[in-house]
């Protein structure tokens, strides 16, 4: 079949109209399409009103707003798979939309038939077409090519993030529906979910990636709509999370698109719940994540008052659980009221492995009260936490993190406390009580150690040198941990450095090992994870 189509206005101005037409393929069952000129209401369009036709990689979209653009249409469909072509019906605020694979198609549809999709804070809908494949004369709309070809060139080129980013005429920055946002002041963990909460106040978010770059905390948050995503920019960038801390940074991404292959922890691909967790971590526990969403009281974290759009950076309640209980101040079904306190680690290596060295390494998050290494089984210890935000803190900075040559899993344990071995039984110095250590890095109120937590990485922060040791004194001490010592510098006074070693596993080592070195002179060296590079 062959329909004509007459001039339609497609966004050009009124001097530019276009005529053109629109094939489709002979086994359509199209049952009337008449298009007629320049959007005004005598148009026909049948054949397209069955909200559940057969599965079709042609989407029929309706109901957009008038000013809306090729690129918003396009990027409703990028999260799922490649976009092959497009056709837009301005006159009609309707759009045909082509997807490389039935399959994407399919996800597409169903993914939006949870979530209403909204472009320009409309609701729009999205129903397969009665085409299977839609055929446009390349001079019928040029600019919704132009942006196509734009964005399926740099969806074939790896970007750093497997994503896709644009060239600046197709999709400005500030079209982008992808946010970067970084955390400052990161004094208490914030999660993918507390992201989530926040962001999808602006609109569906539909994929997040979070990392660590540059010793800082980042994500990158994708929204179905570049509209939601300027909104949420200009409502939240520079806002707190928390009373005085996790301030939010949020720029446009150059990316329109992001690949997301593991739903867990670290990133999520709301469009397709079916994803592995990957190797890299566990996805959150389901009883965990129910428990966060149905929590509604929030115990004693304070949250920010954010104006307009964010009450108390007014996730909603549930929201505000969330996060509250990422900083562990939300009770929780078996949970203790302060959050649990005790972690279960595992997967270490038990040749290695000492109370000691697990004490000084989590004491970088918190204050360790008690650690006890399983008796059973010797790569698993429990580390009992001075409160919740401690324990989260320490899970959210030390899962996955590779201590003697293995990568630790860190997860809250079922249990309340560590219990020490019954008086005058030997567990052979696998449980210790560390709660009257001198070490501590967090017991004085308002320490400065609250504002120097950062995850763990190759460049450690050394404080507390005698004026007697020189440089080539601590590259040495530090080379005999078994690493190599990159770069070094000192701060004005001597009595601080920053050493980099060349990567984070050994940073951590000569952290365990050195952390309270005696240099002389009673100085005890301090060691700890600086967010700075040399």
């Amino acid at each position: 079949c062959h329909w004509m189509v007459t001039p339609i206005l497609y966004g050009l101005g009124s001097d530019e109209l276009l005529s053109g037409s629109v094939l489709c393929s002979p086994n359509s069952n199209m049952s009337s399409m008449v298009v007629t000129a320049n959007g005004n209401d005598n148009k026909k369009f049948k054949g397209e009103d069955k909200m559940d036709g057969a599965p079709s990689r042609v989407l029929h979209i309706r109901k957009l707003p008038g000013e809306v653009t090729e690129t918003e249409v396009i990027a409703l469909g990028l999260p799922f798979g490649k976009v092959t072509n497009i056709l837009m019906l301005k006159g009609k605020n309707q759009a045909f939309l082509e997807l490389a694979t039935e399959e994407a198609a399919i996800t597409m549809v169903n993914y939006y038939s949870a979530v209403t999709p909204h472009l320009r804070n409309q609701p729009i809908y999205i129903q397969y077409s009665n085409h299977k494949e839609l055929k446009t004369d390349n001079t019928l709309n040029q600019r919704a090519q132009a942006v196509l070809q734009a964005v399926t060139a740099v969806q074939t080129t790896n970007a750093p993030i497997s994503g896709t980013a644009v060239s600046e005429t197709a999709v400005t920055p500030a079209q982008s529906p992808v946010l970067r946002i970084i955390i400052d002041n990161m004094y208490y963990p914030v999660t993918l979910d507390v992201l989530h909460q926040i962001f999808s106040k602006f609109g569906a978010v539909l994929k997040i990636i979070t990392f660590t770059k540059n010793n800082q905390f980042q994500a990158l948050l994708q929204y179905g709509d570049p509209v939601n995503a300027q909104q949420a920019k200009l409502a939240l960038d520079g806002q707190n999370i928390y009373n005085a801390c996790c301030t939010l940074r949020i720029d446009f991404s150059k990316l329109v698109n992001l690949n997301v292959k593991y739903n867990n922890d670290k990133s999520r691909d709301y469009t397709r719940p079916d994803l592995p967790s990957g190797d890299g971590q566990p996805a959150l526990d389901p009883a965990i994540a129910a428990a966060f969403a149905k929590e509604t009281s929030l115990l004693g974290l304070p949250v920010a008052a954010v104006p307009g759009a964010l009450s108390p950076l007014a996730i909603p309640n549930a929201a505000a659980a969330a996060a509250a209980a990422a900083a562990g101040r939300v009770s929780m079904p078996g949970v203790s009221a302060g959050g649990n306190t005790v972690l279960l680690v595992s997967n270490l290596n038990e040749e290695m492995v000492t109370p000691q060295s697990l004490f000084t390494l989590f004491g970088v998050y918190g204050d360790v009260q008690r650690v006890k290494i399983l008796y059973n089984k010797k790569d698993s210890a429990l580390i009992q936490m001075a409160d919740g935000n401690q324990s989260q803190l320490a899970m959210s900075h030390l899962n996955g993190q590779k201590m003697y040559g293995k990568i630790i899993r860190v997860t809250l344990s079922k249990h309340q406390t560590v219990q020490l071995p019954r008086e005058g039984l030997d567990d052979q110095g696998l449980t210790k009580d560390f709660g009257n250590s001198p070490l501590h890095r967090f017991k004085k109120p308002g320490s400065k150690n609250f504002q120097n937590i950062f995850p763990p990485s190759a460049t450690l922060h050394l404080s507390n040198i005698p004026p007697s040791v020189a440089e080539d004194d601590l590259r040495t001490l530090f080379a005999n941990t078994g690493g190599t010592v990159k770069a070094f510098k000192f701060f004005q006074d001597h009595k601080m450095a920053l050493l980099q070693m060349s990567t984070v596993e050994e940073a951590i080592q000569a952290l365990i090992d050195l952390h309270n070195y005696n240099l002389g002179e009673n100085h005890h060296l301090r060691v700890s994870f600086s967010k700075s590079t040399i």
